[in-house]
């Protein structure tokens, strides 16, 4: 079947969303024109929609499931814990054996405390770095994407005419924004050392802390500079503000995540998706005398923090077994896959010639049609024909069998064999034949 039919089942369903959900949608990030296509089941890498059409899942939930749909390891871990109780009012043991673990991987943290999502994760970080510093404003990069919060979300995909120079405005996402968490919110420039240093040091008596993520997918997935990092951890500390990674999605890069590759310490760390084994999680961690702040052992917390399903042992449970297939060995192989997929994408593009190439690491690629330095948000920016052909390239691999994200961002996952990044690499190759045609 190709897409767009009318006559699939997956157009049906949209139809009759339309009714009952606004747009027929509940997540922006998985609506398309003219129609969403409907997942049926996944099994490992593949993922087959309501009208059976199988295709490799290169998006993966948009990086939260590393080891694909259905690992057999955390369907028995999750459905043993189902058995017993999906949540209650009281804490499990499930908690503390996840938090454990994470705690041993991660240089930067001493204690973690689970949220629903990265989101929650983000907005739990940032109000806590008021509550240890007692300030009011937080900073952030242009284009970065940190969740649904709203001082999160300032500045998220500001167009070319709100950019400013290099002190970026601050601009609202979402229309009813108030002037407050605007002016509460201190854009950076990402990988502009200089620039950013400066804006934190006049700022810095207002600052609580700075949110980085070390390689922003919305923002170009480039990974930062060390010396950037550095500069933003040094001057951080010299103004009293906390520097807070975003981690919900770079922990997939390693065994210590980003910032074991780095080699930077953060004050706090946010988490999220691949640490809940599929299942809706997140979580913050730190310095122990930062986490303090959610301490209730001596009365009201600094910063009290509920949530009916945080923690629930479901969720740890997966994440648990998740996590602990993730050894040396299995990132040492999502490094090689996805090694081979971003040479196997450049070459595709000397082929064909068409301006363009794959950035990131790891498990992670994001394909740029372009052949300019891309560096940050601003050169990251796609002209309306880098658009276009973006979207064709993502139409045509859809009826090529493989499922990346409409923004260009392809993630892998631990069931992909050899065979399948190679069938990837081929789709992609000829979806740029087609691209060069247009």
């Amino acid at each position: 079947m190709t897409y767009p039919d009318p006559s699939s089942r997956s157009q049906a369903l949209a139809r009759r969303a339309q009714a009952s959900l606004p747009g027929g949608n509940t997540r922006t990030t998985v609506f398309m024109k003219p129609y969403p296509i409907y997942a049926a089941r996944g099994e490992g890498c593949r993922v087959v929609d309501v009208d059976g059409v199988a295709r490799i899942d290169c998006i993966n939930n948009f990086t939260a499931l590393i080891h694909g749909h259905a690992h057999p390891a955390l369907v028995a871990a999750a459905t043993a814990q189902i058995a017993l109780g999906s949540a209650f009012g009281l804490p499990t043991e499930s908690e503390i054996d996840l938090a454990e673990l994470l705690v041993s991987r991660l240089p930067a943290v001493d204690q973690i405390r689970f949220c629903n999502s990265g989101t929650e994760a983000v907005m739990m970080a940032l109000k806590a770095a008021r509550a240890f510093t007692g300030r009011p404003k937080i900073a952030k990069c242009e284009g970065a994407y940190h969740g649904s919060y709203d001082y999160a979300e300032v500045s998220l995909d500001p167009g070319p005419a709100d950019w400013g120079g290099n002190a970026p405005v601050s601009v609202a996402y979402a229309k009813g924004t108030p002037a407050s968490v605007l002016a509460d919110t201190l854009t950076l420039p990402f990988n502009d050392t200089d620039a950013a240093v400066a804006l934190v040091r006049e700022h810095g008596a207002d600052l609580a802390g700075i949110l980085v993520d070390p390689m922003p997918n919305r923002a170009g997935l480039v990974p930062a500079d060390k010396a950037y990092l550095e500069a933003l951890r040094d001057v951080a500390h010299e103004v009293g503000a906390l520097l807070i990674f975003d981690e919900v999605i770079t922990f997939r890069l390693g065994y210590t995540g980003a910032q074991g590759l780095w080699g930077i310490d953060p004050d706090l760390t946010t988490l999220g998706k691949i640490i809940g084994g599929g299942f809706p999680v997140g979580a913050v961690g730190g310095r122990a005398d930062v986490m303090a702040v959610f301490d209730p052992t001596a009365g009201k917390p600094a910063l009290p923090h509920g949530g009916t399903f945080s923690a629930n042992p479901v969720t740890m449970r997966a994440g648990l077994a998740a996590m602990q297939l993730l050894d040396h060995a299995a990132f040492a192989r999502l490094d090689a896959i996805g090694e081979r997929l971003r040479r196997g994408i450049d070459e595709a593009f000397a082929r064909h010639r068409v301006a363009g190439r794959a950035v990131g690491l790891g498990s992670l690629a994001k394909i740029h049609f372009t052949e300019r330095p891309v560096r940050d948000y601003r050169s990251a920016w796609q002209t309306p024909a880098e658009a276009a052909r973006l979207a064709r390239l993502n139409l045509e691999l859809l009826n090529r069998g493989v499922l990346a994200a409409g923004y260009g961002l392809i993630a892998l996952s631990t069931p992909m064999t050899d065979d399948d990044i190679e069938t990837v690499v081929a789709a992609i190759s000829d979806s740029l034949a087609e691209v060069a045609a247009m």
